[in-house]
């Protein structure tokens, strides 16, 4: 970690180089690099005021307040404090010491480490003994990164809090999976771990920190983590981070080769000397020339022959090279491949594997971003779309920037995922409607994110990368991917299908009175639908959706703002022996249901009902189903049942659905949707706020458990019906004579 390579410590000899100068100067770049921000997780918090414990003043006893330079905490707790000094101030002894130990052992804080900086050094006590763990100057904190960052870094602080669990298992025993909460939703920090971020590329991933909220939420230590459409292994690798036991299935070979070469224990010299050589022997041999390309095509292996998707914009896999790209490419392959440690060889494939992303004609260059910024087609466009004018780049100073990340990523892991903790892992490829291998009621929580509809063809845009490591995609495959359209043509029902039979495996190998966690990430409440009733066929009970935002806009939603989710929904359920959805199909529906079911149907036709409007139905109703007498017998005073689960309007007399409360019964889907957009927008007029398309998915999707979903009905058919664009991407109410004239 060179942090301060451009700093120039003669600077600290200037006397206007004072402490507000180290702070931000020196301090500020050092806790950034440990992933440390403002908010989320992992907080610097500023300045607190303190009561000093201690001391008072004059005759009144008045409190004297000290404050803490910084104040780190992780997820929620204080870990650790820091003082800043100016530069010529002693921080080995003295009254800088006994300050900042008044703040680490104050009623308030009570943290395990203390630290100070003035510019030349860092230096880290224990609070509890007053021993010095780390003594170092800032010029070479370079050497002492490693262990600064096992020491105090946000995931350091975790898995300290881990290991002291295990020990006190006491503790531990006092995890109750049945009482534990939904989590609520947290900043986003996509960014902010290395291991995730710069790697390599994948058609989507989830935000590490939101994973890491669910994990620690669900379970415990020690607990075995499941995520069957495991993709680029976000939920394995950050189970493993706090001390789980993990298992990442996936079809597509380039997603498990991805999370397997990512986590690998090597040697960092080691593997910087190996590529060290790769890049003297191609630099020395790399084919430039005509002649130099055509013979490397002829002696080096590289793919050909294989056949794209029909949106491509060519026919075969070499299309999307040039001569040259394919020649240097093939030749870098062939000298990783002479690497004997295997873990080291795989992770220099991983970085050649991240390389072709913009080694190739589809690489869309950003010049804005600087220094070759830009996507691939597969990624930007969800297909292989040449791009118009491909810039000519090196692949040595790619394959250079993607071996910095890697190290940087490895680093990252090692202090928590290494030759110790890596049994902990299990990868391997299949599909998640046959979880072949793990036992009935084996796990202790699910996470995962499946594909949605016809959103990503995953196998189809993998083929580059696949091709290139040398990994087959067979037509069985095809056949079990959970998809929507593709090469293969996958019509609704089968993904319907494949997705429905995933979520009885789930059932199956999920302990009882655990949890599962399904990321929800479309605008068609037809797939809602999908999951939630079948994961209550299954055995499930719906427990409730999280709206999560993605922290980004994507280039995807940027271009397609009304067709994509800049967020998403967390849909958790829990497996129960006995859930109230199974209890329904058993014992059948009840006159009680009925006539919640009849009360909420006249509530939704007619955005509120009178007394009178639901007595007429209440009525009807009877007669038709043969319960009228039972009705007027059991049922003669509906106003305890209507005030319990109904809110009335004084002003209009009419009884209304609860704000942000479901249905409880089966009422279409169309009318149930109109119902609850109409009292949304309406909520939102009178605050005078014009909601945006995502907020308003977002926030209705959840209440539309119950019910079918006509075929192509989707919430913004109904939404454009009754509401009209009140500026870019806002919506608001229609006039009643515009929403009539739609109905």
């Amino acid at each position: 970690m060179d942090l301060f390579k451009d700093f120039d410590f003669g600077l600290l000899d200037d006397p206007d180089f004072k402490e507000d100068s180290v702070r931000e100067e020196l301090i500020s770049p050092l806790l950034k690099a440990l992933h440390y921000d403002i908010k989320g997780h992992a907080r610097i918090i500023r300045s607190k005021t303190l009561a000093h414990p201690y001391v008072n003043i004059g005759s009144q006893k008045r409190k004297i307040n000290i404050a803490p330079d910084y104040l780190l905490e992780v997820n929620g707790k204080y870990m650790w404090v820091l003082d800043a000094k100016a530069p010529n101030e002693n921080i080995l002894d003295g009254e800088n010491i006994e300050q900042v130990y008044s703040y680490a052992i104050h009623p308030d804080i009570r943290v395990k480490y203390f630290a100070l900086c003035n510019g030349r050094e860092f230096i880290l006590r224990k609070t509890n003994d007053d021993k010095i763990i780390v003594h170092f100057h800032l010029s070479e904190i370079e050497k002492y990164w490693e262990e600064i960052n096992k020491l105090l870094s946000p995931d350091a602080f975790i898995q300290q809090k881990i290991l002291e669990s295990a020990e006190e298992s006491e503790d531990i025993s006092r995890f109750d999976y049945d009482t534990v909460n939904i989590p609520k939703p947290i900043v986003v920090r996509k960014q902010a771990m290395k291991r995730h971020f710069g790697v390599h590329g994948y058609f989507t991933k989830q935000s590490w920190d939101v994973v890491q909220h669910y994990i620690i939420n669900f379970s415990q230590p020690g607990d075995l983590i499941l995520d069957p459409f495991g993709g680029s292994g976000v939920t394995l690798i950050e189970a493993l981070m706090l001390g789980r036991k993990a298992i990442h299935i996936d079809l597509n070979p380039l997603a498990n080769f991805l999370v397997s070469a990512l986590i690998a224990p090597i040697d960092i010299n080691e593997f910087t000397d190996e590529y060290e050589k790769i890049t003297r022997k191609f630099k020395k041999n790399c084919p430039k020339t005509d002649e130099q390309i055509k013979s490397a095509l002829e002696k080096y292996d590289y793919p050909k022959g294989i056949k794209l998707s029909k949106d491509a914009d060519v026919t075969n896999i070499e299309e999307l090279f040039t001569d040259q790209q394919l020649a240097q490419l093939a030749y870098l392959k062939f000298l990783i491949l002479k690497v004997q440690n295997e873990n080291i060889r795989n992770s220099l494939l991983l970085s050649f594997s991240s390389s072709v992303n913009k080694f190739n004609r589809t690489f869309h260059y950003t010049q804005s971003k600087g220094g070759g910024g830009g996507d691939s087609g597969p990624f930007r466009y969800y297909r292989y779309r040449l791009a118009p004018d491909p810039p000519k780049l090196s692949l040595l100073k790619i394959f250079e920037s993607k071996i910095k990340k890697l190290v940087s990523a490895k680093i990252e892991l090692k202090s928590f995922i290494n030759k110790d903790t890596i049994c902990g892992a299990t990868i391997y490829k299949g599909d998640a409607t046959n979880l072949v291998g793990i036992e009935n009621e084996s796990i202790d929580y699910i996470y995962t994110d499946p594909p949605y509809g016809s959103k990503i063809a995953y196998l189809d845009l993998s083929v580059m990368w696949n091709a290139w490591l040398g990994f087959d995609i067979t037509e069985e495959d095809y056949q079990k991917e959970a998809i929507e359209g593709g090469s293969r043509n996958k019509s609704s029902d089968e993904y319907c299908d494949l997705l429905s039979k995933s979520i009885n495996e789930m059932f199956r190998v999920l302990k009882f009175n655990r949890w599962m966690s399904f990321v929800f990430a479309h605008k068609d409440p037809k797939y809602w639908h999908l999951i939630v009733q079948s994961a209550e066929k299954a055995g499930f009970e719906y427990a409730g959706a999280v709206k999560q935002t993605n922290g980004q806009s994507s280039f995807k939603k940027r271009q397609n703002p009304f067709s994509v989710l800049s967020g998403q929904l967390i849909i958790n359920f829990k497996k129960v022996r006995s859930p109230e959805a199974i209890q329904k199909v058993q014992l059948g529906a009840e006159i009680y249901e009925i006539i919640i079911e009849t009360i909420e149907s006249v509530i939704a036709e007619n955005d509120g009902a009178s007394l009178e409007q639901i007595n007429d139905e209440l009525i009807l109703k009877g007669l038709e189903l043969g319960f009228l007498d039972i009705l007027s017998k059991e049922y003669k005073d509906l106003t305890p049942i209507l005030f319990d689960h109904f809110d009335f309007d004084d002003e209009t007399e009419t009884f209304h659905i609860k704000p942000d409360k479901k249905f409880r019964t089966n009422i279409p889907l169309d009318l149930r949707i109109r119902y609850f957009l109409l009292s949304y927008l309406k909520r939102n007029e009178k605050e005078g706020k014009t909601p945006t398309t995502d907020e308003i998915i977002l926030d209705i999707m959840p209440l539309l458990k119950n019910g079918i979903t006509p075929e192509n009905q989707t919430i913004l058919n109904v939404l454009s019906k009754i509401a009209s664009h009140a500026g870019d991407n806002l919506w608001e109410l229609k006039k009643d004579g515009q929403m009539l004239l739609n109905f």
